[in-house]
């Protein structure tokens, strides 16, 4: 008898969430506004934003010369830099005013000084100096310029060394120029780019804020069309809280599933990202991400009032949820509130989950607190989504049956 009545409110419950799924899914069809930012700015932003950063580092940045030596040395590090594929050696200035006014203008990122003694102190023995200004508005263009700096007075310094070098065999000049030896291997990143280190980062977060402002649009739009219940009418599919934010939940996710794989692995892949996760570990961590930001996003959903305040409120916490993900700034150096914040976001964990499994090959077991955490936030979103619209459906509740009985009235009056 028990057994019997399990199946059968199983059943009942699959049915409703069924209807819910299909109300939802007709819903975002016919909303053009969730239509493009569930389908279209959730595919095209990305990919545009893959398209611009796909060169990864820098090349030839402009820069000024003041060379006061006028001497060979100055001009074999000049030629060395302009070289070099970082830098282009686009003005020869007579004074740093000269320079100075140009890098205000925004025609070079940086300047190369040399003092009149720079060769002759290189005669004698001596450290000679070379300056480098460096526009620091953009950190891209500092790296390129002070790393090519670098690497070209290593060059020379080097030849300098080995031309007064007392040593007899090849291997003297070796130990004289390099007396400890180092190799230097980037791991994760092996090109250095920008792209590489952002972009991951970005996919997951723009999962997050498509769907916040999908379903905020969504919910704005039947509360201004002034539907009870939000988006199921209460009096044929309210038999259970579960069940309606099941089948929301459902829609949403059969959507996203294709989403993230298109950002995940079809993305990183036709701009060469890097892409050493296993498939596994991969599809175990979008499924609790995915559903970690639908229930938050429904949780949020039910205190948007109208359809432009999700937008407002979306728009306006993009960079800070980037920035609190610990993706530009080492989370150890965020303030411990602020801490506190980040934990309540599913980015925050999905990022740091998703950068391991892509770009380190970490597998579950490497990121089991990331993973677990949107677990536990999926659970407890989860729960808040059914709480809220608990108290959302009984004041719709009320309210039907007030205005029914004034109706009623209003008609025995008549």
């Amino acid at each position: 008898m028990n057994f019997n009545k399990i199946k059968r409110t199983i059943k009942e419950g699959l049915h409703d969430m069924s209807i819910i799924w299909a109300n939802e899914m007709k819903m975002t069809v016919k909303d053009e506004a969730v239509l493009i930012f569930f389908l279209l700015a959730s595919t095209i932003y990305p990919l545009l934003y893959s398209w611009i950063y796909n060169n990864e580092v820098v090349r030839e940045v402009p820069v000024a010369v003041v060379d006061y030596s006028h001497s060979a040395e100055s001009r074999e590090y000049i030629r060395l830099c302009n070289a070099s594929p970082d830098v282009n050696v686009a003005y020869h200035c007579t004074s740093l005013t000269e320079a100075k006014d140009l890098v205000g203008r925004q025609q070079v990122k940086g300047v190369l000084f040399f003092p009149s003694d720079f060769d002759t102190n290189i005669h004698r023995g001596e450290q000679a100096h070379v300056s480098v200004f460096c526009d620091m508005s953009l950190m891209l263009t500092y790296k390129a310029i002070f790393q090519t700096a670098q690497a070209v007075s290593s060059q020379m310094g080097s030849k300098i060394q080995l031309s007064r070098s007392t040593g007899f065999t090849d291997r003297d000049d070796e130990v004289t120029v390099r007396p400890l030896e180092f190799d230097e291997v980037p791991i994760f990143n092996p090109v250095g780019g920008y792209g590489s280190f952002l972009l991951p980062a970005v996919l997951i977060l723009v999962i997050q804020q498509t769907l916040l402002l999908g379903i905020g649009l969504a919910a704005g739009t039947n509360r201004e069309n002034n539907r009870y219940g939000e988006l199921i009418p209460i009096d044929q599919h309210y038999r259970g809280l579960f069940r309606i934010v099941g089948g929301k939940a459902l829609c949403y996710f059969m959507i996203y599933a294709l989403v993230a794989a298109y950002l995940t692995m079809i993305l990183p892949t036709l701009f060469h990202f890097p892409l050493l996760g296993s498939l596994r570990s991969l599809i175990g961590l979008m499924v609790p991400y995915i559903l970690a930001c639908i229930f938050f996003g429904i949780t949020l959903s039910c205190l948007v009032r109208y359809r432009e305040n999700v937008m407002l409120l979306v728009v306006v916490t993009s960079l800070p949820f980037l920035f609190l993900s610990g993706i530009s700034w080492p989370s150890e150096g965020i303030p411990a509130f602020w801490k506190g914040i980040s934990w309540l976001l599913p980015s925050t964990f999905g990022v740091k989950g998703y950068i391991a499994v892509n770009s380190m090959g970490a597998t579950l077991q490497d990121i089991s607190h990331e993973y677990f955490a949107l677990w536990a936030q999926s659970l407890i979103y989860f729960f808040t989504s059914c709480l809220f619209y608990k108290v959302q459906i009984d004041r719709a509740i009320k309210q039907r049956d007030a205005d029914e009985d004034t109706s009623g009235i209003i008609q025995e009056t008549l």
